[in-house]
């Protein structure tokens, strides 16, 4: 299988290879074999922990409680030093970073979700490789999302990525912890809809002291990626040239079939979602080219009812009231008002902006 769009979760403990300080010549090895899928036309992000670690290390390992601000402190101090080693180490292969951080409340609010989508897939058209952390020198509990095994899964789902590469201390899922089962065997894949329970259980446990996941947290992200249509790979961090052999498609670690498409998963939202917000009336021509799998365009809006923001979720209904499709919106009632009836490249030119020619795109749509 060909993976254009990948997503590498780099764990703490791989990023110190078992040690209490960040490992210059892992670091070194993970960007050249990441700067190399990239020479080969892959597109890459990568979920990035480590920051804490660095914070720890920048302040000499000092003494802390076990709580938010103190791990709030150690991130403010250790993310800008992370940073500045990729961006030192991306660079000797002529290769730009940005850094990208989020809290679960920015992929929660839909609009903030777009506005998520819309900056790192802006990165990766003009080639830079995001570097996505949580924003945890800000985050509380509340809007946190944890660890960065799900904070991946979740970019996943944001980006429609081909495949998610968690790497970690270990070759991949265990039947059994095998630091204390001799016999514990390797799972090489995982192909049921849902992830069996005797691997939850083999799961169990925490990650060591310096991260904050452990095997728990990777079946979690894993059950939530593939649900988006990707494949989920959990593999050592420290094995030769994983990236590259993972990506030319070498079995190695455990890996996770997808169990629906990225677009199946959007409509599910779609559909499961909440209250629609409005109503957008369309003329017979524009009902027909939506039943035909085309993207409902501004010309073919006759009215807009309700009040509704960019990435609410609208009704779509025919001349003659009935309700055809229901989809994720581009533009605010307020927006439409001004442009329905007109012609997509008209949008700027009305707007003074743009976010794309169509009002609902066919990929953000289900017809009902």
């Amino acid at each position: 299988m060909s993976f254009h769009r990948i997503i590498v979760k780099l764990g703490t403990s791989t990023l110190t290879a078992g040690t209490t300080r960040l490992s210059s010549p892992r670091l070194v090895d993970l960007v050249r074999q990441m700067a190399q899928l990239r020479a080969t036309g892959h597109e890459l992000v990568v979920v990035s922990s480590g920051a804490m670690a660095a914070g720890r290390e920048r302040l000499n390992f000092p003494q802390l409680p076990k709580d938010i601000p103190a791990k709030q402190m150690l991130s403010a101090v250790g993310q800008p030093r992370l940073m500045a080693q990729y961006e030192q180490l991306f660079g000797l292969h002529d290769l730009t970073v940005a850094q990208v951080l989020l809290t679960r409340a920015d992929l929660d609010d839909r609009r903030r979700y777009l506005n998520s989508r819309n900056t790192l897939m802006a990165l990766l058209r003009q080639k830079v490789i995001p570097i996505v952390n949580e924003n945890d020198t800000v985050a509380t509990e509340e809007i946190r999302v944890g660890d960065n095994d799900n904070l991946s899964a979740l970019v996943a789902n944001l980006i429609e990525a081909n495949l998610l590469i968690l790497l970690t201390d270990q070759p991949g899922l265990f039947t059994a912890d095998p630091k204390r089962d001799a016999n514990a065997q390797l799972v090489t894949e995982v192909t049921e809809p849902e992830i069996p329970e005797a691997l939850w259980r083999a799961a169990g446990g925490t990650g060591n002291s310096l991260g904050t996941g452990g095997m728990v947290t990777k079946l979690q992200a894993a059950a939530l990626a593939r649900r988006s249509g990707t494949t989920v790979i959990i593999a050592g961090g420290s094995d030769d040239n994983v990236l590259i052999r993972i990506a030319n498609g070498e079995t190695l670690g455990t890996r996770f079939h997808p169990i629906a498409t990225a677009v199946e998963s959007r409509k599910r939202y779609i559909l499961a979602g909440g209250h629609a917000s409005g109503c957008l009336n369309v003329d017979a021509g524009a009902a027909r080219a939506l039943h035909s799998g085309s993207s409902l365009l501004p010309v073919g809006v006759r009215g807009v009812e309700g009040t509704f923001e960019r990435g609410d979720t609208v009704r779509v209904a025919d001349p003659s009231g009935r309700e055809i499709a229901r989809g994720l919106v581009n533009y605010s009632s307020a927006d439409l008002a001004r442009l329905h009836g007109h012609k997509s490249e008209e949008i700027e030119t009305i707007l003074g902006y743009n976010y794309g020619d169509e009002v609902i795109h066919r990929n953000d749509m289900i017809l009902l």
